[in-house]
């Protein structure tokens, strides 16, 4: 394959989701490639793919059930996962984000703290002084 099929094929592949704060099912049919009767069976299958309903009834998919739709799509169509596969390699994902390390936070002892305070007081009354 050229260089330039390569590219060709990366670019139809290449998804690109507008930001928008809602999509309607239509919208997120078009945008994913799939019709719409999948993306509510799907709902149905995977517990992450919870879509709110408007007023009016209407699926209102958020950002993040639009790539929640993408990465199913991609274990059912590219990875070649069942629903079944696929739903427990979304739990595990989930899971294995859950069990990140949490952030190092640099940690203070209460002199320090107290001498912070005090610096930031001093501060403020040099502030309200020019007032």
């Amino acid at each position: 394959m050229s260089t330039r099929a390569k590219a060709k094929a990366n670019w139809k592949n290449e998804i690109v989701v507008p930001d928008k704060l809602y999509f309607r099912i239509g919208e997120v049919s078009r945008l994913c490639r799939l019709p719409a009767y999948v993306l509510r069976f799907w709902e149905t299958e995977f517990p992450q793919l919870k879509p709110v309903k408007s007023s009016t009834g209407q699926r209102m998919y958020r950002r993040k059930d639009v790539e929640a739709v993408l990465r199913i799509k991609k274990l059912l169509y590219e990875e070649g996962f069942t629903i079944a596969g696929a739903r427990q390699q979304l739990r595990s994902e989930v899971a294995a984000v859950k069990n990140q390390a949490p952030l190092p936070f640099p940690t203070h002892s209460a002199s320090d703290l107290r001498r912070i305070r005090h610096g930031l007081q001093e501060i403020l009354t040099m502030l309200s002084a020019r007032a």
